[in-house]
């Protein structure tokens, strides 16, 4: 399994699932057919179907060595959670053991960070034992934001976009917090050591989170579902549809593209296959992909 070192923090990633995740035109329904046909000579077929026009994803989870600690960065799909659809349908439940291959046990982990509460960034938060969710981590602390905790808790009354979530909420969040693992941090940030700090993205939910690392001269933003594409990259106004406020999460992603350029930071999102990351430039008034930076095979 390749590695980078960016700094002090090794960083490497996980794969849980890859393949089609749905219709461009359904869940990016502001971005016209004509731009995927545009670009569609650099985003197949990492990043798009050519064929079908599907949108290509990748479920995966980062994994840091930080500080001494085990750090994992959002937890996938899990296993043994009520299906989906087509995603869940194809998923393995192989997780662990690439989590082995890689060198760490469930109990290895130190820190899990969820950078927000959809069902597919929380999924193997916890595992199904003598009929019971429990903490898939057992030593872990798990870093959620209090803005997506409460408004994900089905007991406040919220009304999501996708209620679906609130049975996620029940199986993959809340047996964490009732066994006392959970740090639910407030504010515009939370550090966790001298090399990451969480810094609050809202839009895709209230409280996405972006992860940053500042480690010696290097830097990477790992900003979860603040860019789902690519495209969204040269074209930041266009928005998933599974966002709650999706001109908050416009906002979002240009403030972040635009730290990203200022700080020289290789920008890490959650569902990129093929590289997974990139360094970010200005161009011509917007931005621009200067070059992928592969942190791992997927």
């Amino acid at each position: 399994m390749k590695k980078i070192i960016l700094g002090n923090v090794e960083v490497s990633r996980v794969v849980e699932w890859h393949g089609a995740f749905g219709a461009t035109d359904v869940l990016f329904p502001s971005v016209p057919g004509e731009l995927w046909r545009r670009h569609e000579s650099w985003l197949a077929p990492d990043f798009l179907n050519a064929e079908t026009g599907e949108w290509q994803a990748t479920v995966q989870t980062w994994m840091l060595r930080s500080a001494g600690r085990t750090v994992l960065v959002d937890t996938g799909l899990g296993h043994d959670k009520p299906p989906e659809g087509e995603v869940s349908d194809k998923r393995d439940g192989e997780f662990l053991d690439r989590l082995a291959a890689a060198g760490v046990r469930p109990e290895d982990v130190d820190l899990v960070v969820n950078t927000h509460l959809h069902n597919d960034h929380v999924g193997w938060n916890t595992r199904l034992v003598d009929g019971e969710w429990v903490p898939t981590f057992p030593n872990a602390r798990y870093l959620i934001s209090r803005a997506d905790f409460d408004f994900w808790h089905p007991a406040n009354g919220h009304a999501p976009r996708f209620a679906d979530t609130g049975d996620k909420f029940n199986d993959s969040v809340l047996p964490v917090h009732q066994a006392g693992q959970a740090v639910l941090w407030e504010g515009d940030s939370h550090r966790i050591d001298e090399d990451l700090v969480l810094e609050l993205a809202p839009g895709h939910t209230p409280g996405s989170a972006v992860l940053r690392l500042e480690s010696g001269t290097d830097r990477a933003l790992f900003v979860g579902d603040v860019i789902h594409t690519p495209l969204q990259v040269i074209e930041p106004d266009h928005d998933i549809c599974l966002s709650e406020d999706q001109a908050e999460a416009a906002r979002s992603r240009r403030r972040v593209l635009e730290q990203a350029v200022a700080t020289n930071s290789l920008v890490v999102p959650a569902h990129l296959g093929g590289a997974g990351a990139a360094e970010v430039v200005r161009s011509n008034g917007t931005f621009s992909i200067k070059r992928w930076a592969p942190l791992l095979d997927a």
